[in-house]
């Protein structure tokens, strides 16, 4: 029993991988704003009434922590994009079709990479 119907996924596994998607997309949303979170309070325990070069540390070790919860912000927010890309693809019947082969990708690389647009295929080839 095949579950492919003209090269697509069915109704059924495609509303199976999108109530992955939307799990995803939950937990992605709850980092991000634990990421957002860090980053608005980092350090913010004060530094005032120690020594100068203890505080310029601190102020530099501040400044690395902010820039790597803004990369890690960044990322999420493009994870959270492309879960929800994934999820278009979806309800246009287009979800787990390589944008490079126009075969169906691996229903197991689905499940472990769900936003994916390439067969394993297709990322050897790069």
């Amino acid at each position: 029993m095949s579950t492919e119907t003209n090269n697509r996924y069915s109704d059924k596994d495609l509303a199976e991988f999108k109530a992955i998607l939307q799990d995803k997309i939950q937990k992605a949303e709850h980092d991000l704003q634990l990421i957002k979170s860090a980053y608005m309070n980092d350090f913010d325990n004060g530094t005032d009434d120690t020594s100068p070069t203890f505080k310029a540390f601190e102020e530099g070790s501040a400044t690395m922590s902010k820039e790597a919860n803004s990369a890690l912000a960044i990322r999420q927010e493009k994870f959270i994009r492309d879960l929800k890309n994934a999820i278009i693809r979806i309800e246009n019947k287009t979800y787990g079709v390589c944008r490079v082969t126009g075969k169906l990708i691996n229903k197991d690389r689905l499940k472990l990479v769900p936003h994916a647009t390439l067969s394993i295929e297709a990322k050897n080839m790069q």
